[in-house]
């Protein structure tokens, strides 16, 4: 008798065992991801690349949304990026510019169509606009600024200016993420197309808010955000006019150009160069800052490069305790004998 229990004990375990097994790879087989990608007329923000990246360490198919009115241009080379495997296009001038009344209602009615469990979108502008409109649309809680995907509920980003890491796993049962561009290599593309294009369904979407204008700061120089080398100016320069040794070094160097916050507050530079917090999140392959303290702020958004050199006058500066390489003296003699032997 004894003997029949332990049998039927074991069994039991045994169809529960198989049974968990079962609903487990038929939840994971039901994972799907849809990536934003941000139009600008006939291209697109390269974060979303890296977007990307990170949906692909998610189970399941990846579908790219591309909205605007040239969107089936740019629909095209999303769909020669490896680990695309569809790409909805909504070419529509509606779209233009990613406002997040219209793109959040848009991406909620992708999401129901397609049945997505995770909704991506690199965390630049656009996305940290649109992406809480559409967690609130789907009543889920929005998971910020992620460097790693730990697993379909699972993710980790940065916490008090990046001095901690924070594990976050999330029950919803819809999970909008946006990630750190920087913490995910660009996803690459294939030859050919490979992803199949769709058009999105209509979408009846209230424009409760009206692009006006953009005033962008143009220069020959690579953009902050993508450069492999980045050249930044802080208080240190003392003006506008000191300001452009930082541009002549970078200019020598092929590198973009950056700035902490105190020297744009100061007005040394356009405030699109700000590198930090509440700036761009870069991480180039060559990070150099000269006149720049290395407050927290500043530190946040740059602590992640590959290589670091930092050049101020004052020894002790907090900056030269990340730095791979450090060269104390004035800044105003340095630079020119730098740029002289380059």
């Amino acid at each position: 008798m004894l003997g029949s229990v332990r049998y039927a004990l074991a069994r039991s375990s045994t169809l529960k065992q198989r049974t968990f097994g079962r609903f487990y790879a038929v939840q994971k087989s039901c994972l799907s991801s849809l990536v934003f990608v941000e139009t600008k007329g006939s291209g697109f923000d390269e974060g979303a690349l890296n977007a990307i990246t990170a949906a692909r360490k998610i189970s399941g198919p990846v579908v790219a949304v591309v909205a605007g009115s040239e969107a089936d241009v740019v629909a095209k080379a999303i769909a020669k990026i490896e680990g695309v495997s569809k790409v909805v296009v909504a070419k529509d001038a509606a779209y233009d510019h990613a406002l997040p009344e219209t793109t959040a209602t848009l991406l909620k009615a992708l999401q129901e169509k397609e049945g997505a469990t995770h909704i991506f979108a690199p965390h630049t502008a656009a996305g940290k606009n649109v992406m809480p409109r559409l967690a609130a649309l789907l009543d889920s809680q929005q998971i910020s600024d992620v460097i790693s995907v730990e697993s379909e509920d699972t993710f980790m980003r940065p916490v008090y200016a990046g001095n901690a890491i924070a594990t976050v796993q999330s029950s919803d049962p819809i999970r909008v993420v946006t990630v750190r561009t920087t913490a995910f290599p660009a996803a690459t593309a294939s030859g050919s197309a490979s992803a199949a294009e769709e058009a999105a369904p209509a979408v009846d979407a209230q424009a409760l808010s009206k692009w006006i204008k953009e005033d962008m700061a143009k220069s020959d120089r690579p953009d902050l955000a993508t450069a492999k080398r980045v050249v930044s100016g802080g208080r240190a320069v003392k003006s506008a006019e000191g300001f452009q040794i930082i541009y002549d070094l970078a200019d020598k160097l092929g590198a973009g150009v950056g700035a902490s916050r105190a020297a744009v507050d100061a007005g040394y530079c356009d405030n699109s160069l700000q590198v930090g917090q509440t700036g761009r999140i870069v991480a180039p392959e060559l990070y150099i800052g000269i006149g720049i303290s290395g407050a927290i702020q500043h530190l946040a958004g740059m602590k992640d490069s590959k290589v670091i050199v930092a050049i101020n006058k004052d020894a002790d500066a907090p900056i030269f305790q990340i730095a791979d390489y450090g060269l104390v003296g004035d800044l105003f003699t340095i630079i020119p004998e730098l740029i002289e032997k380059i």
